[in-house]
């Protein structure tokens, strides 16, 4: 005896993404590009070259807020490398990203976010923050992320 099989006709499972995600795929693409153009390797100069076009390029409060932050991380860790993220500005230590700054305006969220990677070292214990919502850089918010950028970078 044979038995009928049938099967049900679905839908495929498509992920659509926003505008705001298909453009930050797009600006890693175009970073990606960029450093196969410089030979893979880009210049302590040209990651921040590269950042400070990116925050040029953001809406007030974001490029006050992305400023400052860039200069609370290259102030706690001089020797991390400047560079973009998906478009964002980020930070890396032999060649690995370690924090980033969102901006509120990247996918219009309510407030920018500094986050950091699987390569900071900020682990503490099975679970521990990795991101951090900024809404103001008040003296507390930036003494909090002068001592997480150190501590990440061990």
């Amino acid at each position: 005896m044979s038995e009928k099989t049938t099967t049900k006709t679905h839908e495929k499972n498509s992920v659509e993404f926003s505008d705001d995600e298909r453009a930050a795929m797009k600006e890693y693409a175009n970073e990606l590009k960029t450093k196969a153009r410089r030979g893979g390797k880009a210049t302590k100069a040209d990651g921040l070259a590269d950042l400070m076009g990116q925050i040029e390029k953001m809406p007030e409060p974001d490029r006050a807020m992305a400023l400052a932050v860039h200069e609370l991380v290259m102030s706690a860790v001089p020797d991390l490398t400047p560079k973009t993220w998906y478009g964002m500005p980020a930070y890396a230590s032999n060649g690995d990203t370690i924090c980033f700054f969102q901006p509120a305006s990247k996918f219009k969220a309510r407030f920018s976010t500094l986050g950091f990677s699987d390569k900071a070292q900020l682990d503490d214990g099975d679970m521990w923050p990795i991101y951090y919502s900024i809404k103001e850089l008040t003296p507390q918010v930036r003494d909090r992320i002068t001592e997480l950028v150190r501590r990440a970078v061990g």
